[in-house]
């Protein structure tokens, strides 16, 4: 990218989780302590590993119905852990109920960044506005930024609770874009999701940088690409 380009950018979107704050690392932690401290071994989960699998597979589907409108937020909440714990015959509604409770107020105190994280904050915040963009529920992203240390870093922290509408609606990044009184080529949204991410900035005419750590095929239009927060000094 030129120089000339470079300075036409007044404010960088970031996302959140899987972004900048390490949401596997962190939420695998949470998830090993409340496999010991419920002794769900002995309910019927066979081994961490089944507990981890299980819950990547269907968190990673219920976010999904939610990012594409298919659910309410609350159905996460209420279903995620009957549905981890069903195909081991070890539903319980209290155990359920416990395990989201638990996981909801652990989770989220926890503290790990991705790689450089910090360090490419430090490069941007005199450069640039840095905003946070996130479908992320509004109480818990602003934990998850204590517990990280990186609320001062942002002017803004737009949730779709805040702004009323979820990624990948465009209406989103317009609220952003009137948070901090800019048009739409003065910013760029850099996040790992190609399709609230990235679709996201596109359906608003905002630039992208696709934070692509495991290097996955997409078919997203975008500008930059970048397996590493560290690369973000060579764009912007």
């Amino acid at each position: 990218m030129s120089s000339n380009s470079r300075q036409t950018y007044q404010c960088i979107f970031f996302d959140l989780d899987h972004t900048l704050w390490d949401y596997e690392t962190n939420s695998n932690e949470t998830l090993r302590e409340l496999y010991d401290s419920y002794a769900l071994k002995e309910k019927g989960v066979p081994t961490i590993e089944d507990f981890l699998n299980r819950f990547k597979v269907v968190n990673t589907q219920l976010w999904e119905l939610y990012d594409n409108g298919k659910i309410e937020s609350h159905v996460i909440r209420e279903q995620r852990f009957k549905q981890i714990l069903t195909p081991f015959s070890a539903y319980e509604e209290k155990l359920s109920e416990d395990l989201s409770r638990d996981y909801l107020e652990t989770c989220p105190k926890k503290s790990a960044l991705m790689p450089f994280a910090t360090e490419v904050l430090d490069y941007l915040k005199d450069k640039y506005l840095l905003t946070l963009i996130t479908n992320g529920f509004e109480e818990i992203q602003h934990t998850k930024l204590a517990a990280g240390k990186i609320r001062h870093y942002f002017n803004h922290i737009i949730t779709s609770q805040k702004a009323g509408h979820k990624k990948p609606a465009r209406e989103i990044f317009d609220f952003a874009l009137q948070c901090n009184a800019i048009e739409n080529h003065q910013a760029v949204m850099i996040g790992d999701n190609p399709i609230t991410d990235m679709g996201g900035a596109i359906n608003a005419s905002v630039d992208t940088i696709f934070f692509n750590p495991e290097r996955l095929a997409h078919q997203a239009a975008v500008k930059h690409e970048i397996s590493c927060l560290s690369e973000l000094r060579q764009i912007l």
